[in-house]
């Protein structure tokens, strides 16, 4: 990966709608070997979908809750179940098997605690949990999605 492709993926993560001709003339390329760089990032997995970013506030999901998840069990029976009863949970918007003394940490988005109740409970009657601790975020200080590419070999 050289500086034009590091660029180009920042470009695009910044927004992946961007005419290819502008983001060719961004990296001094002409279209045809910049599309061929993209297409070159896509099949190697690099670039790995393309989305929309929806505001969380304006569909009524603005308040994210931090999950910590202990368990006293660490089967492969459990965890399967664990991560079905997750992945059915669409308000779980990130899971995390962690290190240290959180076994799981999962990013909940609901419009309230009334609703982040219900998703509680759905959690709790899927599986087995030894401590299950809700942290709210009271203000969001930084978000983004675009990965940081000083590191990208």
């Amino acid at each position: 990966m050289d500086t034009i492709d590091r660029r180009l993926l920042e470009l695009v993560q910044e927004d992946a709608t961007t005419p290819l001709a502008q983001l060719a003339e961004a990296v001094g390329l002409s279209s045809t070997p910049c599309w061929r760089r993209l297409q070159r990032l896509k099949e190697a997995g690099v670039i790995t979908r393309q989305v929309a970013l929806v505001d969380a506030e304006r569909v009524n999901v603005g308040v994210t809750v931090i999950v910590s998840v202990r368990t006293a069990v660490h089967t492969e029976e459990w965890f399967e179940r664990f991560r079905a009863t997750c992945e059915a949970i669409p308000e779980v918007v990130e899971f995390y098997r962690m290190s240290g003394d959180v076994d799981y940490l999962l990013r909940v988005v609901v419009p309230d605690i009334k609703a982040y109740d219900a998703v509680y409970k759905r959690l709790i009657a899927g599986t087995h949990l030894h401590d299950v601790s809700s942290s709210f975020a009271m203000e969001q200080l930084k978000y983004t999605t675009a990965l940081p590419l000083k590191y990208a070999l």
